[in-house]
This record gives structure tokens, sequence and C-alpha cells, in this order.
């Protein structure tokens, strides 16, 4: 009886140490959540059930997607992996009911687990799946203290999205879970403020945090105007480039001048661009057409690469006519043109392919019920700013002192000139040509850079204007050469300048 009475008290000691140390080993670690709750249907919730029970033990190797730390007072906490959050004393007293000491964990999350669901995306028949805002980095950043739920504080908790680099437009939003399991990013209740490029947000609770940046038109009123003035500039412009490549393979001789070519080949590339343009907004407000819309994307990209890259020639060949008149000979001139003009674009789009960053694109406004316009595009922001902002502002550039330089000569040409009459005529030809160029040159590109800031309205309604109608200015600048060509077949190289900026044989054997 000692014995049995001796093992069942050894049992009853034993059997407590044993239960915990089951206990400890199955309470999971924060850290492993977001993998965990991958299996589930809703992540988010998951995720959220989770964190509140969870130990939140670093990891032994390092984890840039996972960071936690005891906050015991109001704390300025740098998280090292670009954000940086302030955790207030009464978001610390609800957290730990009055305890004082509360556990901050902060994981980094991938955007694919949130969905948009929105009213927005049923009224336009999208799939709600497949579309949805982008996020800054691509991350959410979820926000955890204590095991309590922190909300309706009277002092904000910020969050510091550091170094983002990006313009007024980022606008900070929380995901709200509802009772069917889904969700939405939503604002109320979160400020935005911008300081020295970092976005922070000020939110009444702590949540999924992330700062959408999609291109914003400030207010819902402009967007159907814009829209109707690219879809109308863009027919346009299809329709006279069209007409004009027409007209030059019929009238085509068999030693054509360099400069026609060029301007031929620069309204192709502009007629594609807007044929691009109007497919893709019209496919990417299907449904179920994912790889369609990545091509779409992947075509417009490579059509407005062109562009730039023969905008980029016509102001490299201003630049032979101009500074290096005499005394030039390039073999196959326009066949080394042609493989820079296509070859680049090519290159590049295949690149870009490769890291799969094509697919549907919206711009939106803040508006809850209002307007949204998807575009087959490119979904990542850094890709875009290299590829089409970088590009774009070395082309411009350079074309840009190209201008400055034929100034420079028709202002000494003008005054070598004595008689009034002929000068006033030369002036008149002078502007026209420097019109013309400036259109070939991609001058109203420029305006792209001026769509921010207090003017951002009026340069966008210019800039859409402009650039839509770019091929019907182009077409007017080809059929003025066309007919002066008729009248003057023979110009010297001091006239041609003027407005014959075609006629370069006289001046310059580019072959």
């Amino acid at each position: 009886m000692r014995e049995m009475r001796g093992l069942h008290c050894f049992v009853l000691w034993i059997f407590p140490i044993f239960s915990a140390t089951i206990a400890t080993k199955k309470r999971e670690h924060c850290y492993e959540v977001p993998v965990n709750c991958q299996k589930e249907k809703n992540v988010p919730l998951c995720i959220e059930d989770k964190m509140r029970n969870c130990s939140s033990a670093a990891p032994r190797l390092p984890d840039q997607a996972y960071f936690s730390t005891l906050i015991s007072s109001e704390e300025t906490v740098n998280t090292h992996r670009g954000y940086v959050i302030h955790i207030s004393d009464e978001a610390l007293m609800r957290s730990s009911n009055g305890q004082g000491d509360a556990d901050l964990i902060v994981s980094l999350l991938d955007e694919t687990f949130f969905r948009v669901s929105s009213s927005l995306n049923i009224k336009k028949g999208n799939d709600p799946s497949k579309s949805g805002p982008i996020l800054y980095g691509q991350t959410v950043l979820g926000v955890w203290l204590g095991k309590n739920e922190v909300q309706n504080l009277s002092q904000p908790v910020q969050l510091t999205f550091i170094n983002t680099n990006q313009s007024e437009n980022g606008t900070c939003v929380y995901w709200d879970l509802e009772k069917n399991g889904t969700g939405n990013w939503r604002t109320d209740g979160c400020n935005t403020t911008i300081i020295n490029g970092d976005i922070v947000c000020s939110c009444n609770h702590l949540s999924f945090f992330a700062v959408l940046i999609n291109p914003q038109i400030p207010e819902a009123s402009h967007v159907v105007p814009l829209n109707y003035i690219s879809y109308i500039g863009s027919a346009l412009s299809i329709a006279f480039t069209a007409l004009m490549i027409v007209i030059f393979l019929c009238q085509r001789k068999k030693q054509c001048e360099h400069s026609v070519i060029i301007h031929v080949q620069l309204s192709g590339s502009l007629f594609l661009l807007h044929i691009s343009f109007l497919c893709s907004v019209w496919f990417s407000g299907h449904r179920d057409i994912d790889s369609v819309c990545q091509a779409l994307g992947l075509l417009l990209h490579w059509c407005l690469l062109a562009t730039f890259t023969w905008t980029a020639i016509e102001g490299f060949h201003l630049y032979l006519l101009l500074v290096r008149v005499f005394n030039i000979y390039i073999k196959r001139y326009l066949l080394k043109l042609s493989l820079v003009g296509w070859g680049v674009p090519t290159i590049t789009v295949i690149i870009c392919s490769v890291a799969k960053v094509y697919g549907k694109y919206t711009f939106y406004t803040s508006e809850e019920n209002s307007t949204i316009t998807p575009l087959c595009w490119i979904n990542t922001q850094i890709v875009s700013y290299i590829t089409v902002n970088g590009y774009l502002g070395l082309v411009m550039l350079f074309n840009m002192v190209m201008l400055g330089v034929l100034l420079v000569k028709m202002r000494k040409l003008r005054s070598q000139t004595l008689q009034i009459k002929d000068q006033r005529r030369r002036v008149w030809k002078e502007w026209v040509s420097l019109l013309g160029l400036s259109c070939v040159l991609g001058v109203p590109w420029v305006l792209a850079f001026s769509t921010y800031g207090p003017l951002s309205l009026p340069a966008l309604y210019v800039f859409t204007i402009l650039n839509s109608l770019q091929g019907l200015f182009i077409f007017l600048w080809f059929l003025t050469l066309t007919c002066q060509a008729r009248k003057e077949e023979h110009i010297s190289s001091k006239g041609t300048i003027q407005a014959s900026f075609n006629s370069n044989d006289d001046i310059v054997n580019i072959r």
C-alpha cells in the first residue's frame, strides 16, 4: 500500500509538469502564424485570431518579416525594417488591462492574402479576387499589442513608412474584417501625413495597415472628361497616322529623304501605341483575362518605349543636321536606326516579362462610389519609374538641348538677313518649323513631370489633350513638308534649317 501511495504521489507531482511541457510545446510561435494560416480559407481572420495567443519569442535566425519587443511605457519603436511605430500610453493601458506591460508584434504580410471585395468591383463586374489596389512595397503591416483589441483611441497610434518617396497621393488604409469572412481596405479612423518623403499614419486602432499608392485623380468629376479626351484623341491619332503611312507608301520615291522616313517610323510607333492603349483599357474591364491583360500590358509598354526611342532618334538626326553638317557618312544609317528604335524596347519588355510585372493597374478616386479606370499596364512601381519616367526624362533632356541649338541657329541666320520682307517671311517659317519640330521631338511629354503639385489638374488636361492628338500634329507637319517639297526641289544648305527639316540631301550625306 505504501508503494502504491508513493507511486500515486509521484504521478500527481509529475503530471502537472508534463502537461505544462506539452502545453508549452503546442503553443504556436507568432512568426509561424502567417505560414500556418495559409492553409485556411480566410488568411487575415486566421492571423488576427492566432496573433492574440501566440508566443512572441523571436526566431533563431533573423527574420525580416517579423519583429517583437516588450512595451512597458509610451515608446517610439524602430523596427529597422522600414517602419517606425509610436505606442501611446492609452493604447498600452487598454491592451494590457492596466498591467503596464504588453508585447508589441509586427509582421510583414504578403498583399495576396488580402483580397478586395468592394462594391466598386461588383458594380463594374470585376473579379474581386483578381483586382485590387497597389500597396507600397507590396506588403501589409500587421501590428498587435497585447491580447486585447485596441480601438477608438483618443491618443492615436502612429505608424511611419520610412523613405517611401511617394507623392501626396499616398493614402493610409487598414483592412476591415467583415462578418462574412471577407474584407476591404478602409481609411476611416486613420489620417495621412507626408513628412520629407515619409508617410505617417495616425490611427485610433491597431490592425492590418498599408499605404495605398495608386495614382489618384483629384475629383471623380474629372475622370469621365479625361477618359473621353483620351479616347477621342487616340482615335484621331490612329486615323491620321494611318493616313500618313498610306500617303508615304503611295508617294515613296526610290531615294526618299531620311528625315521623312524617320517621321513615318515615329508615326508607326504612335499608331501602335494608341491602338494598344484603347485595347488595354477595353480588355482590362473584363473578367478572367489575366493572360490577355498581361500581354496587352507588355504591348502597351513596348509601344510606349518605341515612341520614346524614335523621339530620341529624331533628336539625334536633328543633331547631325545642325551640328555635324559636313563630311558625315554612316553606312546603312536607316537600318541601324531601325535596330535601335525597335530593338531597345523589345529587349526591355523581354526582361520585364521575365520578371512578371504586367497585369491590371487601376486609377481610382478617393470617394467610395467613384469611378475607377482599369488599365493593363505595369504593376511594379519601381519598374515603371525606371523604364518609363527615367527613360522619358533622358530623352526629353537630350531633345530640349537640340531645340535650344535650333533656336541659336535660327537667330544667327536671322541676323544675317538684310531684306525686311524676306526676314519677316523667314521668321514666320522658322516658327512653323519650331512648332513642328517640338511635336516630333516629343516636347508635350515634358508635361508628364508637371502633373503633381498645385497645377496638377490643369497640367493633366493639357498633357492628355496634346499627347492624345500627337498623331494629328505629326500628320500636319508631314503634310506641310510634302507640300513644300513639291514647290522647292532644290534648297540650299542655309535654308534647310527654316522649314525643310526633311530635305537633308544637300546638307549631309547619311546613308
